[in-house]
């Protein structure tokens, strides 16, 4: 009930002009960029941190909210009518939705993965309400060795299931730790890895890594493998609809596509890949139509972009609650929250009461207009699909020099600028996961200062750690996820040599 009458304030907050306005604002700019190709809501929340930097912290996240939801919203329009996912959770939207378009079925698509997404963001919202404040009250009470082991836990989950590589993962971990050691100690007061550069004394500015390495970097990459050869944008003709039938075999895939999705985003490393793959399979499974899929199965659409879409709410309930990111949209919103000098954790919903609620109800808002802002516009989003991508991704490098320059009109920005975008192109272009880097560049500080916490706490006794039941079970948890799979990588190669 409580919760209840929290979300109702919230609607207070969310509903006044000022803020609907930025929600419209922030729907309307994710939709735009998430429909680009190849532009996914992470890079679409980086690219507009710098616009949101002069808000009020409640309308800059409730800005923030539709934009992720836009961004979320927009990139099936791209994986529908150019065949390009703009992030791996929509592959599975691409395989079917675009070869329903090729049958002439792209309105019908476009309305199902829209609908399904008003859906399942609209049930993960509820859930979030939900859920978030019950584990916030629990999280209250974990002790400080507990918080860095859960930390850590995250790091190892997250490095080791991003890329193809564990190791990989962990180095890009580790290369975002060294981003986040840059700076001043805040408890010795000496300066680490400045190389005598007074500008480095407050560390590398949040906004700078994550534009460098996401904005710069990806565009570099993505340029770099530009084909000369133009993609083929299907055509669409008149509004996203749906008939009858559609309606009749989307229903239950959107219901089960959000009970697979919300879950999967609320663990650490559950991402939306996984529950769009298992929403697929079981959608083939269920079907009375299983000859459709690979074909352009209705379905194959609605219960993916369903999971996807649920999965975004999800990863909002541990980000909240323990200040941890479970992707990497979630953790561009962590570092907006440190600009502000806001630490989501177990403490925002009593310190930061009408923040947070104004942006969860501004989820519901956010969803309406989404929807209405999708199925009539469908053809205009579509047009923007025939923008050549060479002016795309020049105006993404100019949209991010602009924006880095104007935090602190500092030409020493827009060095570092260069030098984190070259080593986030050197990270794609061998292979390295960016997401880990991101990650470990925000929690990095947190991890210390709860480690540091706990040691003190404990008089100096580093076994606190194992000491503590609850820190002591993640801890091992955490060694079961680096030492199962390489055993058992061991003994399948085994296996595989002596037969």
């Amino acid at each position: 009930m409580e919760a209840v009458t929290s979300l109702l304030a919230g609607f207070e907050t969310a509903l006044t002009p000022l803020n609907l306005l930025w929600a419209l604002i922030g729907v309307t700019l994710g939709t735009l960029v998430g429909v680009l190709p190849g532009i996914g809501p992470a890079l679409t929340v980086a690219l507009l941190l710098p616009v949101t930097a002069k808000l009020p912290p409640v309308s800059a996240f409730i800005m923030f909210a539709g934009i992720y939801y836009g961004g979320m919203f927009g990139g099936s329009t791209t994986s529908i009518l150019l065949n390009t996912p703009g992030e791996s959770s929509s592959i599975i939207t691409a395989l079917e939705g675009n070869k329903m378009a090729r049958r002439g079925r792209a309105a019908a698509a476009l309305a199902t993965a829209a609908i399904g997404s008003f859906v399942a963001g609209t049930i993960g919202t509820a859930l979030l309400t939900i859920a978030a404040p019950a584990i916030a009250d629990v999280a209250v009470k974990i002790p400080a060795s507990a918080t860095f082991s859960i930390t850590v836990l995250a790091f190892v989950l997250i490095s080791a299931t991003f890329g193809s590589s564990p190791l990989r993962g962990l180095i890009s971990l580790f290369i975002g730790l060294a981003f986040a050691l840059i700076g001043i100690d805040s408890q010795s007061g000496q300066a680490r890895f400045t190389l005598g550069l007074p500008e480095l004394l407050d560390g590398i500015d949040f906004i700078v890594l994550v534009i460098g390495l996401f904005a710069v970097g990806e565009t570099l990459y993505v340029a770099s493998r530009l084909r000369k050869d133009k993609a083929s944008v299907i055509k669409l003709d008149g509004n996203a609809n749906m008939n009858r039938e559609d309606w009749r075999r989307s229903w239950k895939p959107w219901l089960r596509g959000t009970a697979l999705g919300f879950p999967f985003g609320a663990i650490p490393a559950g991402g939306a890949e996984i529950p769009t793959f298992l929403s697929y399979t079981l959608e083939k499974k269920l079907s009375k139509h299983p000859e459709e899929f690979g074909k352009g199965a209705i379905e194959g659409v609605a219960g993916p972009e369903a999971a996807n879409n649920a999965s975004a709410a999800g990863v909002l309930v541990p980000l909240l609650t323990l200040g941890l990111p479970t992707s990497a949209t979630a953790a561009i919103l962590l570092g907006a929250f440190q600009q502000y000098g806001i630490q989501p954790g177990p403490l925002l919903f009593a310190t930061n009461g009408d923040l947070v609620w104004g942006l969860i109800a501004s989820l519901f808002i956010g969803n309406v207009m989404l929807l209405v802002l999708n199925l009539p516009l469908a053809p205009v989003w579509a047009k923007l699909l025939l923008v050549p991508r060479p002016f795309l991704y020049a105006g993404i490098l100019v949209f991010s020099t602009v924006g880095v320059y104007s935090l602190n009109n500092s030409v020493f920005d827009l060095v570092l600028l260069a030098i984190v975008g070259v080593i986030g192109f050197l990270m794609r272009r061998f292979d390295f996961p960016i997401t880990p880097a991101i990650i470990g560049a925000i929690l990095g500080p947190v991890a210390e200062k709860q480690f540091r916490t706990a040691v003190q706490n404990s008089q100096g006794d580093f076994t606190v750690f194992f000491q503590q039941p609850l820190s002591a079970f993640i801890l091992l948890i955490v060694l079961a996820a680096l030492v199962v799979p390489q055993v058992l990588k061991y003994r399948a190669a085994r296996q595989g040599a002596s037969s």
